[in-house]
């Protein structure tokens, strides 16, 4: 089967390599349709982190049951599913918690939890940027679509990472209907935090990051865009709140959150929000950090390079703020957010800006990673489809948008790609 295999810093061949293949009872094997590339893809493809030459990426996947273990009994072949980049045995300890995200069965190493598709540090399990997937304890981790699933696979596939993992961020965080939240950083992560903080009733949501085109898509589903190369973000936050700041935020970024210059400080974002929320408010930190980076050093520091971050924690607790971390535990929150899908609530689809084939990952990588203009969220199709549902064309998200806007067509600010295909046909 073809494959997007990691080679060595910011090199990703698409090659042969063996067949996925069920290798315990309650595996199931699927053929992956839609998988994206992930922000935390890039610190794996950029060398910052100790992911293994040789191995696939890909954590964000969604396919058609192809085959099933003799143990399985609730997952059909057939069946359309989206799977949590968690792997989970769903009976350790953390498992009967709901922690999936720190499951102590899928993690090899007695001392760790948690496991992942393609991901360092995570287990040995390759990733889903294939044509072919394992998914272990297929019943408990699979979670199965309805009768649209092969026409809305660009928003069911946002069900394997981002989407939940922005919605945890705003759990962490306390977002409830009426709060002013502030979210750093508009890359896909942080613009599904907006999104869900908008769900969830929010009464303002800033957006702080540097990017323009990110902060376009933050304006046009309805959150405020601070660019952070013109405003400082907590200024404007408290300027708009008599001063006390935001009621909570969310953290977006990770350890290599970086100045509008480029200069790196994995303690920016987190600083900024210490700063942005007010007293007693929560902050939920989803954007990754790492207690080694093996390019920590040459680009911050030695500190930095072993996961030390320089806090203002005195501010932290003279304010009372509470802080919740980690990577979310995708199946507390998947199902509900699939159901949201299905009933037309939700439609996280609208990041996806270019969809291309599994042969054109190494391009993707590259241009997702130079943060081109316009590149917001990349989706391969392995199975040889340029779109989930016939066909596509090579024009950007934003492109679309400003076409249909000339055509004067509503409702297309939350319109994802596929949608505004179709208007723009009819």
């Amino acid at each position: 089967m073809k494959a997007a295999v990691y080679e060595g810093p910011r090199t990703v061949t698409v090659k042969d390599v063996p067949d996925a293949r069920i290798e315990h009872p309650g595996d199931i094997l699927v053929k992956i349709t839609t998988t994206n590339i992930c922000g935390s893809d890039l610190h794996m493809y950029e060398g910052r982190t100790s992911f293994e030459t040789g191995r696939t990426l890909g954590h964000e996947n969604l396919g058609q049951v192809v085959e099933v273990g003799q143990a399985v009994s609730k997952v059909k072949v057939g069946d359309w599913v989206v799977l949590p980049f968690n792997i989970a045995c769903g009976f350790c300890k953390q498992c009967e918690q709901g922690l999936t995200n720190y499951c102590l069965t899928m993690q090899p190493k007695p001392d760790m939890a948690g496991a992942a598709y393609g991901f360092a540090e995570m287990g040995p399990y390759q990733g889903g940027q294939a044509e072919l997937l394992r998914v272990p304890y297929g019943d408990f981790n699979a979670l199965r679509l309805g009768e649209d699933a092969a026409e809305r696979q660009l928003d069911y596939v946002m069900l394997a990472d981002i989407f939940p993992t922005g919605y945890h961020a705003t759990e962490m965080a306390g977002v409830k209907p009426g709060d002013q939240t502030i979210v750093y950083g508009a890359g896909p992560v942080g613009l599904m935090a907006a999104y869900s903080a908008i769900l969830k009733g929010a009464g303002r949501v800033w957006v702080a990051d540097h990017q323009p085109d990110r902060l376009r898509i933050a304006e046009e589903i309805g959150a405020i865009a601070i660019n952070t190369a013109e405003q400082d973000p907590a200024e404007v936050v408290k300027e708009a709140t008599l001063g006390l700041g935001a009621d909570n935020g969310c953290e977006c970024v990770g350890y290599q959150a970086h100045d509008p210059q480029g200069k790196e400080d994995a303690a920016l974002t987190m600083n900024g929000l210490i700063d942005s929320v007010r007293f007693t408010g929560g902050i939920g930190v989803v954007g990754v950090f790492l207690p080694e980076d093996p390019g920590g050093a040459e680009a911050q520091g030695e500190l930095e390079a072993w996961g030390k971050v320089p806090l203002d924690f005195g501010m932290l607790w003279f304010k009372g703020q509470r802080v919740g971390t980690g990577q979310a535990p995708v199946k507390r929150y998947n199902r509900a957010l699939r159901d949201l899908i299905a009933g037309g609530r939700a439609e996280p689809g609208f990041l996806v800006s270019h969809e291309l084939s599994l042969d054109e990952a190494s391009s993707a990588y590259e241009h997702f990673d130079n943060r081109d203009d316009g590149w917001t969220k990349v989706v391969l199709h392995p199975d040889g489809s340029s779109r989930s549902a016939g066909g596509s064309s090579r024009h950007t998200l934003q492109e679309l948008r400003r076409e249909a806007t000339a055509q004067g067509i509503e409702g297309r600010s939350h319109m994802n790609k596929q949608q505004l295909e179709r208007a723009l046909r009819s």
